[in-house]
């Protein structure tokens, strides 16, 4: 159909056809390529599509999100001027305070905001719950996140409640599940973390970007929770140069799941969507879930991760999680374009490896991950000691003469590392004790957290699930696409735009 503004085409195809020349479509991100003409093609045939075309990501069997009524109240989380300094990387925190207080509601939808032309420039945005015994006095300023005098009130900020990352749009909860707000439990304020991502040193930013919560009175049966799952972000994840493939792995443990879903909830909680992060390097990103042993069906995946285009993927199916599953957030980086160490770390030429799962009934448990051993990390490039006590970080080796008085980050970048030495300390690292980090809501600890647990034996790579090849009289294996063009010129008829995508 068409009318004054808008074009809309429907058609479908198979999901799978086995010919080589077809891209599978999966719930992997997938890039689609447009293009078209505002004229009806004449006599000579079709007519160029010059600047009109494009790319954009998407993730096609990311099942549709509720229809919320447009009357529903909303407060809005925004920065108020911020500079953006000429720096690569800066992450901005602001103090909020929760303005629905004394009565319990659900927020059921939450929007980016993000200030016009500065798409590229918010990477993405965290909220944090807080400590409930501040004062308003924690909302008079911001500051930068993760810095020596940024206010002691922002580190009582450990929980996380929402994320959003770049291309992302809005997040709709299903109809069953809210993020509840206005009761003593709930977060009264909140740290909301923005990431400007600044290669090109822009001088002059000014930014008033934030998040939008849109709620409700009417409540919805459960409270809704957030896990941050994957690898504890530090230089123990690091990444050699030249690697086509090179393969990290974050643990949520079955020793951290087990106490805490034992203490809060032994019959399991539901995990209904995950957010899938990783940065530059980042090629695939799985979340693979066991019970018992036995490895169930990955509860997310992305085998096409696309930087510029994260977002929470709703699992079609509920997953439920019970004491004695472990999760492994597994990412898989290329660095060939890269000649020294690829560092865990915040800024978006450092790597991570997380994943934030959603779930109901809300627990007191915020953070699931681990980090790998260091020191056999470090014998692997022959280091044979280092100084003690430890009084630095990044410490100093001590031994052999090489590496004397070089930083582990130092010695790390000076070993002449091959694809082979890379394949080989890979498989070191994947088979390494891991520090196990299990932590509360209220900034407190499982006992479970600092302790030491080896990685599940695992069947490595990832044994993919067969393709199935669809027929034409497979309907449920078919896509039905609707693609929505705004144009601005005017067309009479519906056959007056030529489309190619």
């Amino acid at each position: 159909m068409e009318n004054s503004t808008h074009t809309i085409l429907a058609f479908s195809r198979d999901l799978h056809t086995c010919d080589t020349n077809d891209k599978s479509i999966t719930e992997s991100t997938v890039r689609v390529i447009w293009a078209y003409h505002h004229k009806d093609m004449g006599e000579a045939g079709q007519n160029y599509h010059g600047s009109n075309r494009g790319t954009k990501s998407l993730r096609l069997l990311n099942p549709e999100k509720e229809v919320l009524s447009a009357s529903l109240p909303y407060f809005d989380l925004t920065n108020k001027d911020v500079p953006v300094p000429d720096k690569d990387t800066t992450y901005w925190c602001q103090m909020f305070k929760i303005p629905i207080q004394h009565e319990k509601h659900h927020v059921t939808k939450v929007e980016p905001l993000i200030q016009k032309g500065h798409e590229n420039l918010v990477h993405h945005i965290l909220l944090y719950q807080c400590s409930s015994n501040l004062n308003d006095s924690v909302l008079d300023y911001g500051h930068e996140c993760y810095h020596p005098n940024m206010p002691d009130s922002f580190l009582t900020c450990e929980t996380v409640i929402f994320a959003w990352a770049i291309g992302g749009e809005g997040f709709t909860y299903p109809p069953h599940v809210g993020l509840s707000i206005g009761t003593a439990s709930d977060p009264l304020f909140v740290l909301m973390e923005v990431h400007y991502d600044n290669p090109s040193y822009t001088e002059g930013l000014i930014d008033n970007s934030g998040l939008r919560l849109i709620y409700t009175p009417v409540l919805r049966k459960y409270d809704a929770g957030v896990i941050e799952a994957g690898l504890w972000v530090s230089l123990f994840h690091n990444i050699p140069p030249g690697m086509p493939e090179f393969v990290s792995e974050g643990h949520c443990t079955l020793e951290c799941l087990e106490e805490a879903l034992g203490a809060e909830r032994p019959t399991g909680i539901q995990v209904f969507a995950v957010l899938l992060h990783a940065h530059l390097a980042g090629r695939a990103i799985r979340m693979r879930h066991f019970h018992n042993g036995e490895e169930q069906k990955l509860l997310a995946y992305d085998d096409e991760f696309d930087f510029n285009f994260q977002e929470f993927q709703y699992l079609k199916e509920e997953r439920t999680i019970l004491p004695g599953d472990n999760l492994i957030t597994e990412c898989h980086y290329n660095t060939v374009d890269r000649i020294r160490m690829t560092w865990g770390g915040l800024s978006t030429r450092n790597e991570m490896c997380l994943s934030y799962l959603l779930y109901y009934p809300r627990i007191n448990l915020t953070r699931c991950a681990s980090i790998p051993d260091i020191m056999e990390q470090l014998q692997f490039i022959g280091v044979k000691e280092i100084y003690r006590p430890v009084r630095t970080w990044p410490f100093i080796i001590k031994s052999p003469k090489q590496y004397k008085n070089l930083s582990f980050m130092d010695a790390m970048n000076k070993f002449k590392w091959s694809r082979s030495e890379g394949l080989s300390y890979n498989k070191l690292v994947l088979k390494l004790p891991v520090n196990v980090r299990c932590s509360k809501t209220d900034n407190a600890e499982w006992s479970i957290q600092g302790m030491t647990a080896l990685p599940p034996e695992i069947e490595r790579p990832y044994k993919t699930e067969p393709v199935i090849c669809s027929s034409s009289s497979c309907l449920s294996c078919s896509l039905f696409l609707t693609l929505l063009f705004v144009v601005h010129i005017i067309a009479s008829s519906i056959g007056n735009t030529e489309l190619f995508v």
